[in-house]
């Protein structure tokens, strides 16, 4: 895949985990995905920042938990926007808490954290000199950002209302945040993605899909509503007994699904991500159950 060079506005552009032990995580996922690493953080009165590449080009990145915040690890999604200022105002109008007011991150960018009416949590990224990550969808990389929620109608009008975000079906209950015109954007690095999708049975407005909404099933009112990455892999078998053997849980075990072969794995600080494989021939492969998910 091409390297990217930033993102439009309203589009998931970057992810870190927020880790107890950054430095513990950094060995895990370097032993895992392959990536190599560097604090970037200017000064050891700062918390550390490890930029995660893949040949030199970034894909994410570990801290560590905020002070204050609960000490639960987790994966942090960021939207690129052009103003986070006017973006803050949105949030709030639509009926979102902003839980860090928008701070410069030195010549980096500019960002705020959110949470949405039903509680997830996301961030926004204005662009300074980071552009976001530059390598997606391949192996070890950022494939996917998807909510999980149990309001899908509230949250189409906030999601809608901050991002412009549209939706499309496309069954059990799973709906792809779409926004308008991002497929021509693509277009601009790659003429025939339309037609390539079309190949592989995508449905018509697939080129505009920039993330996921999924229900939470009935019956895990522990489980939160949350904005949750998945990571693209070479094999999710593999995979998933590699995190194993380093410390990390196999939350859900490697199972077909439409596109699909993947895993849900909690790393060993117990932040959750999925891994996936896409697989085309598995296009008409019945959705699994909802596993049980775990409520941190």
């Amino acid at each position: 895949m091409p390297e990217r060079d930033g993102y439009i506005p309203g589009v998931p552009c970057w992810v870190d985990t927020s880790q107890p032990d950054p430095q513990a995580a950094v060995a895990f996922y370097s032993e895992l995905f392959g990536w190599e690493c560097e604090n970037v953080s200017t000064s050891e009165a700062e918390p550390p920042y490890f930029i995660a590449r893949i040949r030199g080009g970034d894909v994410a990145a570990v801290t560590s938990i905020a002070p204050g915040a609960p000490a639960v690890a987790s994966w942090n999604t960021y939207v690129w926007v052009e103003n986070a200022e006017e973006t803050a105002r949105r949030v709030s109008s639509a009926g979102g808490t902003c839980l860090a007011e928008p701070f410069d991150v030195g010549d980096a960018g500019r960002m705020a954290v959110f949470a949405d009416p039903e509680g997830a949590l996301f961030s926004v990224w204005q662009p300074g000199r980071h552009r976001g990550a530059q390598i997606v969808n391949e192996a070890g990389a950022l494939n996917f950002n998807g909510l999980d929620t149990r309001d899908p109608e509230r949250a189409r009008e906030f999601y809608g209302a901050v991002f412009g975000w549209e939706t499309l079906p496309i069954g059990g209950g799973v709906e792809m945040w779409t926004l308008p015109g991002y497929g021509d954007h693509l277009e601009r690095d790659r003429p025939a993605i339309r037609q390539e999708m079309a190949a592989v049975g995508a449905p018509a407005g697939f080129a505009d899909v920039v993330a996921s909404m999924s229900p939470i099933p009935d019956g895990q009112d522990r489980v939160p509503a949350r904005w949750s990455v998945t990571f693209a892999v070479d094999d999710a078998d593999a995979i998933a007994a590699k995190a194993s053997e380093l410390g990390g849980t196999v939350v859900v075990p490697p199972s077909d699904a439409p596109w699909v072969r993947m895993t849900v794995l909690a790393d060993p600080g117990g932040a959750i991500l999925t891994a996936s494989k896409f697989v085309p021939s598995n296009r008409t492969v019945p959705a699994p159950e909802p596993a049980p998910a775990r409520a941190a």
